[in-house]
């Protein structure tokens, strides 16, 4: 059971920065869903984190700061989309402890989804890596099997198959982090312009006015979903004017329907990167095994063959 446990704790996906500040939004709205003014909810809230705690920093900054948003911008790319939230809110007059609830439960779906691409990419990840020992492991071999391949090298046959093996597995080494990049999601906040509109929608801005209020916020701090939100924010609005019915609802009803979508192309994304690792493989880590492994046995045992001659 002990050692059960502790390969558990070894495997463990460590919480990201995105999940921690989805804690810290959510106490912050219970705070002041409680009644606690918001910037003596974060003083309470810096009493409490301990110095080990990785939001502790942003949090004394912010609880120390005249303008929250400002503070939480500077404490990084993922505190912007709660300092966006938290500006939006303030300049429309929506419930701020409402619009953190809905942020948390963002922010939390798109925790659990980049633990869901790591869990899939460290697979694919360390067999990449393993693979590239290859070479290594056909050199030692030979020298086990009693062929200098380390003098084979120094040869003019070896030391060109050594240079070739060497950029083969260079090569091979940034093909396979390529791949592994392209496969992480590239957007952070997927629907969050849909979320910021819907929050100043609520409270009680125009159509016009919320996506100016948005516009300038996104522009402030920097922050944006990537995902071209403003058409879906258009069609929305449009739907709701049409059907007469609040356009906030929807918006969050489309904002969640991104990050479906987000999070299923990614998974599809890491879902491919185990077959798409397997061509750098063949084209570079296998032949660049046989230049560096194979090759400098070959011409140990016919320079040992000459020299036995």
């Amino acid at each position: 059971m002990r050692a059960a446990s502790r390969f558990h704790r070894r495997t463990r996906v460590p919480a990201s920065t995105v999940e921690t500040v989805a804690a810290i939004a959510e106490r912050i709205a219970v705070l002041m869903t409680g009644g606690v003014a918001p910037m003596l909810a974060w003083q309470y809230l810096d009493e409490s984190l301990g110095r080990r705690h990785p939001a502790s920093r942003a949090v004394h900054a912010v609880a120390t700061a005249d303008d929250v948003p400002a503070a939480l911008a500077e404490a990084g790319r993922e505190w912007r989309v709660l300092a966006a939230t938290l500006a939006v809110s303030a300049r429309c007059g929506a419930p701020a402890a409402t619009a953190l609830h809905t942020l948390a439960s963002t922010l939390r779906a798109i925790g659990q989804t980049q633990r869901d691409i790591a869990a899939s990419l460290a697979g694919p990840r360390s067999t990449s890596r393993l693979v590239m020992l290859l070479p290594l492991v056909g050199i030692g071999f030979g020298m086990l099997l009693g062929f200098d391949t380390w003098a084979a090298l120094g040869t003019v046959p070896g030391a060109v198959c050594g240079v070739l093996g060497g950029l083969l597995m260079l090569g091979g080494w940034r093909w396979s982090s390529m791949l592994a990049r392209r496969a992480h999601p590239g957007v952070s906040a997927p629907g969050l312009i849909v979320d910021l509109t819907a929050i100043a929608l609520s409270g009680g801005a125009s159509v016009t006015g919320a996506r100016s209020v948005v516009d300038e916020v996104v522009a402030e701090l920097g922050v944006t979903d990537g995902t071209g939100a403003d058409g879906a924010v258009d069609d929305v609005v449009a739907l709701a004017q049409r059907a007469g019915v609040p356009a906030a609802d929807l918006l969050r009803s489309e904002a969640a329907r991104i990050r479906r979508d987000a999070a299923s192309q990614a998974a599809d994304a890491a879902a491919r990167l185990s077959t798409h690792l397997m061509i750098p493989l063949g084209v570079c880590v296998l032949p660049a095994f046989m230049l560096l492994g194979v090759a400098p046995m070959m011409i140990g045992i016919v320079t040992s063959t000459n020299l036995g001659i």
